[in-house]
Formats: structure tokens, sequence, C-alpha cells
């Protein structure tokens, strides 16, 4: 599969169109289908290219610089980056190394002056200051407070495990941090845990099943469809897993 098949098949997983791409990014669908197509003779020269593979790479949810170094990679030409600006060296104006043996001769025979007792009378030297005495940490009046444990439980953590019964692309995040964007291949598991929300996004909906703290889950859709920011918490949990009725039902049958 080429460079290019590869971006076209992390789009679709996502379920999203070129012209969705364009409109957030401003790039023209013709040239996004030559990122797609291998044709790159049809991109602009510069650095239009690197900028084009970025704003692509980063749409998708992928990592900009490892898509741009893949491409440079394969195709074996650098892709130009702005030099930076040249430093302009110094060079000192003419005398100041004349004026600068003489700066340095002059402090010598000063230093040379002090040194031979003539000059001002050194100063006194200051009384000394009366001894402040140490508090230590048995002199204090008042002792630490002692710590009172909290009277409420910690809460419940949600553990989501994911199965892949089909390849699949799926995202989570976790009390606002993304903990997975990927494609989970046919048979693959993943098990993620927040404290207070995940929202899951799913490519396939049909080809992945999964549990919520133990309990199966609710079916997300039908095979191929796209289900986005599904919001996971605890007062939303009863509403997606299966109650103990439905899994018993199926188990028998």
């Amino acid at each position: 599969m080429s460079f290019g098949e590869n971006l076209r098949r992390e789009r679709e997983l996502r379920g999203i169109s070129l012209h969705e791409i364009a409109e957030a990014t401003k790039i023209s669908v013709r040239f996004l289908q030559a990122l797609e197509q291998d044709r790159h003779h049809v991109l602009p020269g510069g650095i239009f290219p690197r900028a084009f593979l970025k704003q692509y790479a980063r749409h998708l949810g992928l990592d900009p610089e490892k898509v741009a170094a893949e491409f440079q990679y394969l195709h074996g030409e650098a892709l130009p980056e702005k030099p930076p600006p040249a430093r302009p060296r110094w060079s000192p104006p003419p005398g100041a190394l004349f004026l600068g043996v003489l700066a340095v001769a002059a402090v010598v025979l000063l230093a040379s002056y002090r040194r031979s007792g003539f000059g001002t009378p050194p100063e006194a030297s200051p009384p000394p200051s009366p001894a402040v005495p140490a508090v230590l940490a048995s002199d204090r009046v008042y002792p630490a407070p002692t710590p009172v444990p909290s009277a409420t439980p910690l809460p419940r953590r949600l553990v989501l495990t994911l199965t892949a019964q089909q390849s699949c692309w799926v995202q989570v995040t976790a009390d606002g941090e993304t903990v997975i964007n990927r494609v989970l291949n046919e048979g693959e598991t993943e098990t993620l845990a927040a404290e207070g929300e995940l929202v899951l996004s799913v490519g396939n909906a049909g080809g992945l099943l999964f549990t919520l703290n133990d309990r199966p889950g609710v079916p997300l859709g039908r095979s191929g469809e796209v289900r986005r920011n599904i919001v996971i918490t605890r007062d939303s949990l009863p509403s997606l897993v299966q109650d103990a009725a439905t899994v018993q039902a199926a188990r028998s049958s």
C-alpha cells in the first residue's frame, strides 16, 4: 500500500470526507486528492507540501511530524524548511585593542599602589551582632494539627474495555485527555479508565464490543456506521450497559 493510499485509508476509517478537510484547512480538494493519489507533481513547490501534509494529518488526529518524516523517507527528497537568519559577526572598532591594553595597565598600577600601604586607611570592622537563640521544634507552644480523615468515600472509577471484532478506528478521551486514537485490528483489546468521564468515538460501530465496569455494553450501531462523542459518566452508565435479564437470556439462547 502506497503512502497516499495509507492516508486515504486512515481518513475513511474515521468517516471524514475530503470536502470536510478542505473546509477546515482551506486546502483545495484538488491538492488533497493529489496527496492521496501520490501525484506530488500537482502540488505547489517550496514549503507547501510539508504544510499540506501536516494540516491533513492534524485534522485526522495523526502525528504531523511523523507523517511528514515518512513522506520524506519514502520519496528521498528533503522538504524545504526556512533557514535561520545568519548572525552578523562582531568586529572591534579601530583603536579598541589599544585602549583595552591601557585600561588593564591602569588597573594593575592601582592595585600595586594599594598593596604598598598608601591610600585610604582601612575601615573599622563593625561590632559583632548579638547571637539570636535558635528556636527548636520542641519549643513550639502549639502542637501541629492532626489531619482528620475524610468521611466521604473515594468515587468509583470508570473502566472501559474495547474489543475489536473487525478492524475499526477508535478515539477515547479520559477526564479530558486523549488516551487512544488509532485503528484497533480484529481481535485486539484495549482497557482504559477514568475518574469522572470517558468520551468514545468509533469509525465502525458494528465491529466493536465494549464493557463498562465488567458489564456488557449495548450495541453501538451497524457495521461501517460512525459514532462520535459518546459520553460515559456514572450517571449515563446504566443506559449504556445491558441489564442482567438481557445478558442471562443471551447466554441461555
